[in-house]
């Protein structure tokens, strides 16, 4: 039987990290240590460097970000707008999802939340 540590976290997929990089980039080109503290700051989530350069590497193959030039040895990238569409379509059914749990939440236990 899963703890509700378990179910917790299987909830938290919105913290999935290439839908976290896309939204960091998606302010500003940004290097990897930059993303990784836009990230924790604005989203309450810490990637590490072997999960982020991984991400990073995913996300460039499909064209969803691209590199920029080296910048004093750090390398910046950018969210493409492959990436921008992709980003702007998650969000839509994140922000679907978000309301029909208010409305639900409000209707049947008073939560005014979110």
């Amino acid at each position: 039987m899963s703890g509700e540590g378990d179910v917790r976290e299987r909830l938290d997929r919105w913290a999935d990290p290439p839908l976290l990089v896309l939204a960091s980039l998606a302010e500003e080109p940004k290097h990897g240590y930059a993303i990784t503290q836009d990230v924790a700051a604005t989203m309450g989530v810490r990637l590490s460097a072997g999960t982020l350069y991984a991400v990073i590497s995913r996300l460039e193959s499909r064209g969803l970000i691209e590199p920029l030039p080296e910048e004093d040895r750090r390398r910046p990238y950018r969210i493409t707008a492959a990436g921008a569409s992709a980003l702007a379509e998650q969000a839509e059914r994140m922000q679907h999802v978000a309301s029909v749990v208010s409305q639900r939440l409000g209707a049947r236990f008073g939560w005014a939340g979110a």
